[in-house]
């Protein structure tokens, strides 16, 4: 629950009586606040019954709106606030969301940025391998998508992936795409039966996840990273965490961003 929040819960079972709970998120107006105290005075009507008001609104004229509704109103900041400003021997701003300040705005455009490229180059899909740090390749789920999406949150990276199709590996050549990039690639593989175990999470007893398949795609991918020199990972038993740190201590790629 943020600090602009109003938790808003109507009875429902305590001792005999019935709960049902509804949240009023982002009361972040007095706009805003107003509609709470409507909804919330329209249901003890409806009810019968006075609701219960769990607020975390830190702005005191938003409360100062919410706590006129008809129904009892619990501050769950009040007993925390006050004897915080005392021990720390200062007032709190009051003011919602100064967490989530942009502190750095160069640093928040390069992580939007990477991560949009990411996006628009997962799959096959947008081709622009020119502006990639890195291209990552591989069968399907070996985990080349959220590692593209960790490393561009987290370090600013430009990652893109190509999934590897059966007509790329029958050909068992690189795919044109692909040739006036070597120097980025990068090839992610994975054991059999743990590639069998995703595969038939999402596509069960079919051919997609059979162990024929998987291991013609594996052994084919393999052979194809050994034949053009790919550096490879195999990502197994590997978080995204640890996967993506690894490549980026093989490749030598620059980190723009320190999570």
């Amino acid at each position: 629950m943020t600090a602009e929040t109003l938790g808003h819960s109507l009875m429902t079972q305590f001792e005999g009586l019935e709960f049902r709970p509804v949240t009023l998120p982002f009361v972040s107006s007095l706009d805003k606040a107003q509609e709470a105290v409507r909804r919330i005075d329209r249901a003890a009507v409806d009810e019968g019954l006075r609701p219960i008001i769990f607020s975390t609104l830190v702005q005191d004229e938003l409360r100062d709106v919410v706590m006129t509704a008809n129904g009892l109103f619990l501050d769950l900041f009040s007993a925390f606030v006050g004897p915080l400003e005392r021990e720390l021997n200062t007032r709190s701003t009051h003011r919602a969301g100064r967490a989530h300040g942009i502190a750095d705005l160069a640093a928040y455009t390069t992580r939007i940025n990477a991560t949009n490229f990411a996006l628009a180059n997962d799959d096959g899909t947008g081709g622009d391998y020119a502006h990639a740090d890195v291209v990552m390749m591989g069968v399907s789920r070996v985990g080349k998508t959220p590692t593209c999406v960790y490393m561009a949150l987290q370090y600013g990276v430009f990652a893109a992936n190509y999934p590897l199709t059966e007509d790329d590996l029958e050909a068992g050549t690189l795919p044109p795409r692909l040739e006036p990039f070597r120097a980025k690639l990068f090839g992610l593989t994975i054991r059999t039966e743990r590639l069998q175990q995703i595969r038939n999470e999402r596509r069960p007893d079919s051919r997609y996840a059979s162990q024929a398949q998987v291991q013609y795609e594996l052994r084919a991918a393999e052979a194809l990273f050994v034949r053009y020199a790919i550096p490879t990972l195999d990502t197994s038993e590997a978080s995204i965490e640890e996967i993506a740190s690894r490549i980026l201590n093989t490749t030598g790629i620059e980190r723009r961003l320190r999570p």
